[in-house]
């Protein structure tokens, strides 16, 4: 049986420049900020049909807040951007840990059925943990 999926589809855009997501100084312990795209637009790197979701971020910052216009030009850049939804996901779990190092971390990624089927794909990072699920 032939394979349609390839190693070059599974690694597609894990790797691809994106905008820089800034960040600026917290001012306060202990809370939680919640960021929605809820018009999220990413390609099917096998396709290059489009697929849309929604895209919500939790964090709880410890000495960095992510700067909101900067992160909405991050996540627009994935709309041509041919990666799996799966790793939409993972990608921006990686990248906010990277630039705002917060407490703990949550990315849901809630995708428009096709062919019958809803995914929604969460990733999780914790500093106590030191690990994430779906993290290597």
């Amino acid at each position: 049986m032939k394979r349609g999926y390839t190693d070059e589809h599974a690694a597609a855009g894990v790797k691809a420049k994106l905008p820089e997501i800034e960040t600026w100084p917290n001012q306060y312990p202990d809370y939680e900020i919640e960021i929605v795209m809820p018009e999220f637009t990413s390609v099917c790197p096998k396709t290059g049909l489009p697929d849309f979701g929604r895209v919500v971020l939790r964090y709880v910052p410890d000495r960095l807040c992510l700067e909101l216009k900067s992160y909405k030009m991050y996540l627009l850049a994935y709309r041509d951007l041919g990666i799996f939804q799966e790793n939409v996901v993972n990608r921006v779990l990686r990248d906010v840990v990277k630039a705002a190092k917060p407490v703990s971390a949550t990315v849901v990624g809630e995708f428009t059925p096709r062919g019958g089927l809803a995914t929604v794909v969460t990733a999780e990072w914790s500093r106590a943990r030191k690990v994430g699920r779906g993290k290597r």
